[in-house]
């Protein structure tokens, strides 16, 4: 009997996504989150305290996470019974969500060149989405209390984004009350183009 319930949503990244769809493993170049500042796990913004006694740093990660349905699609030749699961490009869409990594340095004997990461601490992180002409698209802001000096967290973002609608730009910031505020600005490009066409050849495929 051939499969023919109702497809379900699929939450994915965006590199996570293309991964099985093209039937390939994922690559560096499908990374599923923009960070700023670019580069690795430890790449960060800082800022010292005019008295050069506290040091903020801070990241940003944006994860695009795709949004899409799964439809049937016919199998095998010599398996006509089974229908394959495939992306439906019509139902793509975006859901956002938001990561934040800081840490919380203090000098000590010498400024600036001793440091310690001690103690629990009140973090504030925010983001805005805003479209190329400036307006509020979404804003996520949390408060984190007794957090250590060095962490990381994830905020769902909680807003539907529709393709192609152009490039945004999300503007972040970590706080530390009484250190000072870290701020930074990422461009996101909302085309769902890499889908359509991961979509399309997955499709002619027989499995």
């Amino acid at each position: 009997m051939k499969r023919t319930r109702i497809a379900a949503l699929v939450l994915a990244t965006a590199a996570a996504a293309l991964a099985p769809v093209l039937g390939q493993p994922a690559t560096a170049a499908q990374a599923p989150y923009l960070q700023d500042p670019a580069g690795g796990e430890k790449d960060m913004k800082s800022m010292w305290t005019k008295d050069e006694v506290h040091k903020v740093e801070g990241q940003f990660r944006l994860y695009p996470g795709v949004r899409y349905k799964t439809v049937s699609r016919p199998g095998h030749p010599d398996a006509p019974d089974y229908e394959r699961r495939v992306g439906d490009p019509k139902t793509l869409a975006w859901l956002p969500s938001y990561e934040f990594a800081w840490s919380v340095s203090d000098s000590t004997v010498v400024k600036k060149a001793v440091t310690v990461k001690e103690g629990a601490h009140p973090i504030v992180v925010r983001a805005v989405l805003r479209t190329a002409k400036g307006a509020e698209v979404a804003q996520v802001r949390k408060e984190l209390t007794e957090k250590p000096a060095t962490g990381r967290e994830k905020v769902a973002g909680g807003k539907r984004i529709a393709c192609d609608t152009g490039e945004y730009t999300v503007e972040w910031s970590v706080t530390r009350s009484g250190y000072g505020t870290l701020t930074g600005t990422l461009r996101w490009n909302s085309s769902c183009e890499q889908y359509r066409t991961a979509f399309a050849a997955h499709h002619g495929q027989q499995r």
